[in-house]
Order: structure tokens, then sequence, then C-alpha cells
């Protein structure tokens, strides 16, 4: 019995070790394309990027944190390493994604993974959608074999110039229409039957391209693609001296929250994906901090979690990590190998092929959804992605996160104020959390009842579930400051009794008399004794300040008032 478990366990192992020797290679037909046009559009070399992917194989890959999430460069940040290359070179890219990855290590290390999990998922979808309507637009120009102007609106307001050269140059429409090419199959590919549609999209466009390209009277540009080993730039003595400048700080922390959180959602929906093993974060944000250290120390791009390529993985049925690590062995061997491949690759191809990623990280059937849910999160992922687009991925991340934690406080602060004249009393009740955010609501209370005109005014706040420093000083400073001015002020705090039946609280005494105490029974029969609150007809005693056991207690109906009861609107 037990030889024949073991052959099926060897048959099993078998069996999954041809699936993952499979879907690596499927894998790495995903990547190799994207890595490609990933560098392309991070203004460095394709070389870089496809570096970039064999560390995210390699590296990446072969740490247990997460079974089949694939990593590489990412389209996510290719905006962000365009600006930074921009604005510091691309030799000081090295440095940056080291120290990043160092800090993504640290994180790792002191189990701050699941940190980033606790980001407002309108904030994340804000940010994926910033991400992506500047790639789709930056992308738009090498379809056209066009450089693009320069920032994301710039880029959208030239796109009417480009159309305009584009229907003026025979060889610019041929690009264009491959990169237009390409999107059509990147979203159709997928409904083809037959082995053929288990091809990827992008390596079909790829392989189209390729052939138009080649064709007699075709002049479309593509990529320069140099020797692997000779794109390798190790950081030196001047970049280091780098760390000095705010400016390259500010970008290893931006790559540092940026790379992570992407990474560690996308480990989130991979889960989702399959039924295996779950990711363990802190453990793999130990892995992108190691991936990100050996990218920065060969001056490559930085490594992320990539949906695409990890669902694929998923897809073709990968059961360990061995599919996610070999795939990096593949682009290195084709990298080696085969590098005059690379060269026949229209560049107008691989922006296709980033336009449809752009387009998945906008995601616009996400906007209709979250508005359905909730209105407040939309708002914030609108704002986010208007932001981003605006400004910088940095500044919109963070006014995102701002926004969210406003909203947060807002719905954590609901405060019900009821304010009402009965006879000589004004009376305001308060229910819920009255914080300092809710302090004009309480304020305008406060002030509708001292100018009713009315000499006694009753404060109810026994209905309040959070009373925080501020909204306690402002009603207690306008309690002393009405029974200075001789009116009656009743206050009932929260956690105070009233008398049963009775809107008279217990403790109506001016704020500065003490307290009374409540009287010990001397006796059993005292303690069992007739009820305080027994009417004066059958000849009880005065009742006494404080109920006994049999006593009834009410407590504070915060309702709204009924419709045809004579009323005030409510305050606030």
């Amino acid at each position: 019995m037990s030889s024949a478990k073991g052959m099926g366990g060897k048959g099993r192992a078998k069996a999954d070790l041809v699936t993952d020797i499979t879907a690596s290679l499927v894998v790495f037909l995903v990547a190799l394309p994207l890595c490609i046009g990933v560098a392309v559009a991070s203004g460095v070399p394709a070389e870089l990027g496809i570096i970039s992917g064999v560390i995210g194989g390699l590296v990446v890959g072969a740490v247990k944190g997460s079974t089949l999430q694939v990593s590489g460069p990412a389209a996510g940040l290719a905006a962000l390493v365009a600006e930074t290359v921009a604005e510091v070179g691309v030799a000081m890219l090295g440095v940056i994604v080291l120290f990043a990855g160092i800090l993504q290590i640290v994180l790792g290390l002191v189990r701050l993974g699941r940190m980033f999990q606790a980001i407002s998922v309108a904030v994340v979808q804000g940010m994926l959608a910033g991400i992506g309507v500047p790639l789709m637009f930056s992308q738009a120009y090498p379809m056209a074999d066009a450089k693009a102007p320069g920032t994301p609106i710039e880029n959208m307001a030239g796109i009417p110039g480009l159309l305009a050269g584009v229907l003026t140059s025979p060889q610019a429409m041929i690009a264009t229409l491959l990169g237009v090419a390409t999107i059509v199959l990147s979203f159709v590919w997928k409904k083809v039957p037959g082995p053929a549609g288990k091809i990827p999209a992008a390596l079909v466009a790829v392989g189209i391209g390729m052939v138009v390209a080649a064709l007699p009277g075709v002049d479309v540009k593509t990529l320069q693609v140099g020797n692997l080993l000779d794109s390798v730039q190790v950081p030196g003595a001047e970049q280091f001296a780098g760390l000095a400048d705010g400016t390259i700080i500010t970008a290893i922390l931006t790559f540092t929250v940026i790379a992570s959180a992407e990474s560690l959602f996308t480990a989130a929906a991979v889960d989702r994906m399959h039924s295996g093993p779950r990711t363990r974060y802190n453990t793999e944000l130990i892995a992108q901090g190691a991936g990100n250290t050996v990218a920065g120390i060969l001056g490559a791009l930085p490594v992320t979690a990539v949906v695409a390529r990890s669902s694929a993985n998923v897809q073709a049925g990968a059961k360990t990590r061995l599919s996610r690590t070999l795939h990096g062995l593949w682009l290195l061997a084709f990298a080696l190998l085969l590098p005059q491949v690379l060269a026949l690759i229209p560049i107008s191809v691989l922006a296709g092929v980033l336009v449809h990623s752009g387009w998945k990280l906008f995601g616009p059937a996400e906007f209709p959804k979250m508005w359905r849910q909730d209105r407040g999160e939309f708002a914030v992922m609108t704002l986010t992605t208007l932001v981003i687009v605006a400004t910088a991925l940095l500044e919109g991340v963070l006014f995102g996160l701002a926004a969210g934690i406003v909203l947060a406080a807002l719905r954590m602060s609901q405060t019900v104020v009821r304010q009402h004249v009965e006879q000589d009393t004004a009376k305001v009740v308060m229910a819920g959390n009255a914080t300092f955010l809710r302090l004009p609501k309480v304020i305008d209370a406060l002030e509708a009842a001292a100018a009713s005109g009315k000499p006694r005014i009753r404060l109810d706040l026994t209905g309040v579930t959070h009373l925080d420093h501020a909204c306690r000083n402002q009603v207690e400073e306008f309690t002393a400051q009405q029974r200075g001015l001789g009116l009656r002020v009743e206050l009932l705090m929260p956690g105070e009794p009233k008398r049963a039946g009775s809107e008279t609280p217990v403790f109506d005494a001016p704020a500065t008399a003490p307290l009374p105490r409540r009287p010990v029974p001397t006796s059993q029969e005292e303690a069992a004794g007739p009820s305080p609150w027994t009417s004066a007809q059958e000849g009880a005693a005065e009742p006494s300040p404080w109920p006994t056991a049999g006593a009834e207690w009410f407590y504070l109906d915060t309702r709204p008032l009924p419709e045809e009861q004579p009323r005030s609107p409510l305050v606030g």
C-alpha cells in the first residue's frame, strides 16, 4: 500500500514538474515583450528591462514568499521611472533602486508587510487609474513612431497634432496601424478557440509586427538592442554621493512605497486566483527587496509583482515556485543567444502592448462600480486619479491617502444633534460620536439654545458614545458662561443617569457643587423598603435622590421627534 502511495506521489510530482516547465515557458512569452516595452516606456535601454525580468525570476522567484506570483519590470512604474531618469539621469537609477530594495528588506524584517494592506482600496484603484491614463497617452506617440511632448497634460493636449501628423505620413500610418492592431488583438485574442487562443496575445502581435516590418517599402522604427552584459551600470562613488540630495531621498521613498504596495496588492489578487499556498507577505516583501537590491547593483529597472505575468502563470496550471523561477532563466538565455531577434520588433507594437496595459490599469468599469457601492470612496478614487494625472504619482497617492483618512474620520464622527423648545426650556439632545470635526454643528446648537430667550437650558449628552476634549470643553464653557448670565443650565454628560419618568438629571446642581453620596442602608428591611418613586397619593415619603433595587430606569430615546409635534429644525 505504501509502495503504491509512493509511486502515486512520484507520478504526481513528475506531472507537476512538466506542468511547471510548460507554465514557465508561457510566462516567458508573456514577459518578453512586456519587459522590453516597459524599458522603452521608462526611457532606458531595452536590455535593462530584460535584466530586471531575469532578476524577477531568478532572485525574487527563488524566495518562499509567494508560490505563483511573478515579478519583473512593471508598466505601473514606467511613468515614475521615466520622470526620475529625466530628472537625475540613468546612472542614478541604480542607487535609487538599490536603497529602495534595502528599505523593503528592512520593512519585511520588522514585519510591516501587512501594513500595506491597510491602504484604502479606493486609493489603490485611484493610483492604478492615475498610472494607466498617463501611460496610455504617453505610448500613443511611440505607436506613431513619434516622441511624446513630456508631461501627461502636454501629452493629452498634443493628441490632435499627433493624429494630423499620422494622416500626412504613410510610414507613421503603418506604425500606427500596427499599434492599433496590437491593441485589438490584446482584447480579442483570448476569445480565439482551440490551442491558438492559449498563445499570449502580445507574442502574436510581436510576430505579426516583425513580419510587416520586414516587408519591402516598410520603414518603421524597431528596437535598438545592444549586448546584455555591456548594459550593466554598477553605481560608483559619484552616484552614491548623490544620496545627500533631497530629490534622491524622495525618489527612494517613493519607489519603496509604490513598489511595495503594488507587489503586495498583486499578491492578494493572485491568492484569489488559486487554491494553493497563500502568500507570506513579510517574506514576499523581503524577496522583492532582494530583487531590487540586485537590480540596483546592476543599474536595472525596479522590480515589482506583475498581474499579467502572474495570472498567465496561474492559468497555465503552475503548482510550485519553479515556474516563476524558470521564466527568468528563459529570458536570460534568449537575450544572450538570440539578441538579433529583438532588433526586428517594431516599437509601435510594444507601445500598443503598453496602451492595452494602461487601459487595464485604468479600469474604467471600476468607477461606476465604486459609485454604486460607496459615493465617498468614489470621490477619493477619482480625486487620487486626477491629482496623479495633474501632478505626479507620489503627490497623488499622498493626496489620496489624506482624503481617505478624512473620509474615515468624518464617518467615525457621526453626531446627531436635536435642538427644540418646550415651555420654558431650550433643549439640546446629542447622540453619536462628538469629535472636533463636528464642533461647528455642536456650537450652532448651543448658540441656538442661548438665543431662544428661555430661562432654562437643558443639555442632554447621555446618548453620546464618544466625547472628545474639544467638544467637552465647548460644552462646559458654554454651561459656565450661561450660568454666569443667570440662566439655569442642566448638563447631563455621557454615563450620567436620569430620574425615572422625568427629564430632570440626577446631577442638576452647579458644576462646582460636590456630588451627593448615595446613602448606605443600615438594615436589610431598609434596603428592601418601598420605592422612593411611590406617588404622594399613596402616602409615601418625599422621594429619595437615589433609586432602590425596585426602581425603573429610563434611557434617552435618540430617535427623531414625531413629525406631528411642533419643533424647530435640526441644527446642522
